[in-house]
């Protein structure tokens, strides 16, 4: 059952991405959430999702920290890290391709862009 890990300090994101993401339930895709980097990282050992939402700005450990730890220090390569961040600034996103995520995306998104990606990603 292919996964998709949720992850954003703030709930109401949180759940605005569930409802994004809840019509691929009916095609057999796990939701799971958390509300930091730190139990992300936990997740992602653990579960080994096909695709993570990652929001950059949160308590313990960000973003950032959390898609570097996943693509460069454990080199978890099949999983597809997309960061969300209200910080699109140019330096921000060539961060992000430094550390490892497969895509940028700022914030507020497009709820079809996100379904759209996560179709394409778990080749739904």
């Amino acid at each position: 059952m292919p996964k998709i890990l949720i992850v954003d300090d703030e709930p109401f994101i949180r759940l605005l991405l569930e409802q994004v993401l809840e019509e691929l339930e009916d095609e057999g895709v796990e939701l799971i959430t958390a509300d930091n980097g730190e139990t992300a990282l936990d997740i992602i050992r653990r579960e080994a999702p096909e695709l993570v939402f990652l929001d950059v700005m949160m308590p313990k450990m960000n973003g950032f920290d959390v898609c570097n730890a996943v693509k460069k220090e454990l080199a978890i390569n099949n999983v597809y890290i997309v960061l969300l961040t209200a910080k699109g600034q140019e330096f921000d996103k060539l961060k992000g391709v430094e550390v490892g995520a497969d895509v940028y995306m700022t914030k507020p998104f497009n709820p079809d862009e996100v379904l759209q990606k996560a179709r394409s990603v778990l080749g739904l």
